[in-house]
């Protein structure tokens, strides 16, 4: 590393003059002007760089902790953080490997929410005190607060690593708390309901939901050639996703997990065989079409929300629910935790028991009928032995 041989700071307000052979201190022509302190030192690039103040202890200050950061290797240059958080963010975006739909979303999240404050700011400018503000602003649902705060904290961490600035300033931000209402399940007459209020050609995606706890897009994208009608069985590798502007088209599964293979209950072959007599497969072999087009969340949307109004399902209703029906049925039936991730294709067993576990019986209710059913017949026996016989 070279020597910081022009670190100092510097009093502009003053100059050294010669006076009878004698060095005495004289005010410069910037007397009283501008700020007075001008701390200075040079990085590891040989690079100057300084920044006045008023007060010679603020300067002081500032130069120690740049120095030290140059000897500790975590210097950054503060003409780096000088981009536009927009600037940067729209490069950051380009290069990530995404899906479609995730590359869309996360567009929308910053140009609602996040460009109209920061888009035009230096990244190094903006303040923690800046995000809490931002994210105080925020008049949305905590949830979406908190991935509009993500997405940021993710742009501001690839800039630390960039070294465009030296600390991300979502770190710390304290967000609005996520109250997550626990799953209630549809009875299974809600779900009969909601189906038959459906026009015909939807009737079977109902029934196919339900019956596997598929999600939304991997039932718009189930294909004829997925399914194993003789095996009752189906195969979930891909779903159909749609990007504003864009046709449906194929993606893969959410996650890794998500790849699976679903057992078919013999109601929902039954189902599917149906409807493909009633209606043929659509383009690309897809089992479910609406007026002969693949189905996207806002044409669907459009039939469902009629039918689960008249169905009287609670307010807000969506399809999800189906597969949280699905759920509760595994659940209420014995099922495992594993079995009921493997089956849903979550990430982990945490995700399930994060949703579900409400649902599963209490563990004190078990413990009493594990004993009672082993210890309690012999108990009981015993008891009607022992009782004197009337008469």
């Amino acid at each position: 590393m070279r020597r910081n041989r022009r670190a100092g700071v510097e009093d502009r307000w003053t100059k050294t003059v010669r006076v009878d052979g004698e060095s005495r201190t004289a005010p410069s022509s910037r007397h009283g002007k501008g700020l007075r302190w001008l701390a200075r030192y040079v990085d590891d690039a040989g690079r100057e760089h300084t920044k006045s103040f008023a007060r010679k202890v603020d300067a002081s200050r500032w130069l120690e902790g740049q120095t030290a950061a140059v000897v500790s290797g975590t210097h950054v240059d503060p003409r780096a953080g000088e981009v536009t958080f927009r600037d940067y963010a729209e490069r950051w975006r380009k290069m990530q490997v995404q899906r479609p739909s995730s590359q869309a979303h996360v567009e929308t999240m910053l140009r609602r929410h996040t460009y109209p404050v920061f888009g035009d700011r230096q990244l190094a400018s903006i303040m923690p005190s800046d995000v809490q503000a931002w994210v105080k602003g925020l008049a949305l649902a905590p949830a979406t607060v908190a991935v509009i705060h993500g997405i940021a904290s993710t742009i501001f961490k690839s800039a630390v690593r960039d070294r465009r600035v030296a600390s991300n300033p979502c770190e710390g931000t304290k967000l609005p708390k996520v109250q997550r209402a626990p799953v209630v399940p549809l009875t299974t007459e809600q779900v009969e309901a909601v189906r038959a209020a459906l026009p015909a050609e939807l009737q079977a995606l109902v029934t196919l939901a339900a019956g596997t706890g598929m999600r939304q897009g991997e039932c718009f994208g189930l294909t004829v050639d997925r399914v194993r009608f003789l095996e009752r069985a189906a195969t979930v590798d891909r779903q159909l996703v749609t990007v504003q502007g864009k046709a449906p088209e194929f993606g893969p599964p959410k996650t890794q997990a998500s790849n699976r293979v679903i057992p078919l209950p013999q109601v929902v072959v039954d189902a599917l065989a149906a409807h493909l007599a009633a209606f043929p497969a659509g383009p690309d072999g897809l089992m479910f079409t609406l007026k002969g087009k693949p189905l996207t969340r806002a044409t669907f949307g459009h039939a469902w929300r009629p039918a689960a109004r008249k169905a009287t399902l609670p307010a807000g209703t969506g399809f999800h629910a189906l597969r949280h029906y699905y759920a509760s049925l595994l659940i209420r039936h014995g099922e495992s935790v594993k079995t009921v991730q493997a089956r849903l294709g979550h990430a982990s067993a945490v995700e399930t028991l994060d949703t579900y576990s409400h649902l599963w019986p209490d563990s004190d209710d078990r413990t009493r009928d594990a004993i009672d059913s082993v210890l309690g017949k012999p108990a009981a026996d015993q008891l009607r032995t022992s009782t004197p016989s009337e008469g």
